[in-house]
């Protein structure tokens, strides 16, 4: 099973996170934290050369629901998006929420992956 979801965009980078961000609120999820690796690294005097944009999202229902079946999910939360560049097209893609609640064993945590993952592709898709 793949870890990764992604997919390409005609859109530029900007346009990208933005359209992003605004379908991930149509399924009531938040972007609390965004970095670009790129910006980052060239302060530290490092050059890289395809910008590389992690977006730390989070439906706030979703996540206590998660954390109150079990305190340790809180390790792989808030879910990560990228949104990236390389050879000059665009990416948007996932960590698979799935993928990561399944290193858990415990069933009744899948469902609510499954729902997000769902929510997460489907913000996805609507941004390409």
């Amino acid at each position: 099973m793949d870890i990764i979801f992604e997919k390409t965009t005609e859109k530029g980078l900007n346009e990208a996170i933005q359209s992003l961000k605004e379908n991930l609120k149509e399924h009531s999820f938040g972007v609390l934290w965004e970095l670009n690796f790129k910006d980052k690294l060239e302060e530290k005097g490092l050059e890289f050369a395809d910008d590389f944009v992690v977006l730390e999202v989070c439906n706030p229902k979703q996540a206590k629901e998660v954390l109150e079946k079990n305190i340790h999910i809180g390790y792989v939360l808030p879910c990560k998006m990228v949104v990236r560049t390389e050879n000059d097209q665009t990416y948007i893609g996932l960590l698979r929420p799935e993928s990561l609640i399944g290193l858990f064993d415990e069933a009744d945590l899948n469902d609510v992956a499954k729902k997000v993952e769902e929510a997460l592709k489907t913000s996805i898709e609507a941004s390409i």
